[in-house]
């Protein structure tokens, strides 16, 4: 199975959006210019439905969107960064900072589980949600995951 930073495919350091749904496209639109996802609103529909089930706010400034969706080609994810925070409608009521996206076919249902609970893990250490919110490029990120991995 493939490792977090392997399933990372696109990482934005300063998010523009201001609210949650801004900030799911914003991550979503390089996945539609490289391929990964091919149907924008297919996929929107699919991670707002999730949504609005239960948030995907996980407290600890974290949030992780995701949906398993026939317009994913393949299980991929997108990290953005927010400065000022994103109300993702957590479970502790603070905003979120970092937000993990997580797109993949339906029929990858296990290794989606599987990247959903390894990433939620990893997430939860303090070390390296500071290492991530304080990353001053691409690569930072990368090798912070790369640790915390290991």
């Amino acid at each position: 199975m493939e490792s977090i930073r392997e399933l990372l495919e696109v990482i934005i350091l300063k998010l523009k959006s201001k609210d949650k749904i801004g900030v799911i496209k914003e991550l979503t639109s390089p996945l539609l210019k490289k391929g990964v996802i091919t149907d924008e609103e297919e996929f929107l529909k699919a991670i707002l439905k999730r949504e609005n089930l239960e948030s995907t706010g996980i407290g600890f400034g974290v949030a992780i969107p995701h949906a398993r969706t026939k317009s994913a080609k393949k299980l991929v994810l997108a990290f953005g960064r927010s400065m000022e925070g994103i109300d993702f409608s957590s479970i502790d009521g603070k905003p979120s900072y970092l937000v993990f996206l997580i797109a993949a076919p339906e029929d990858k249902k296990s290794e989606y589980i599987l990247t959903l609970a390894r990433l939620s893990k990893i997430l939860r250490r303090e070390d390296i949600r500071r290492s991530l919110r304080n990353a001053k490029d691409e690569e930072e990120v990368l090798q912070t995951i790369e640790r915390a991995e290991k």
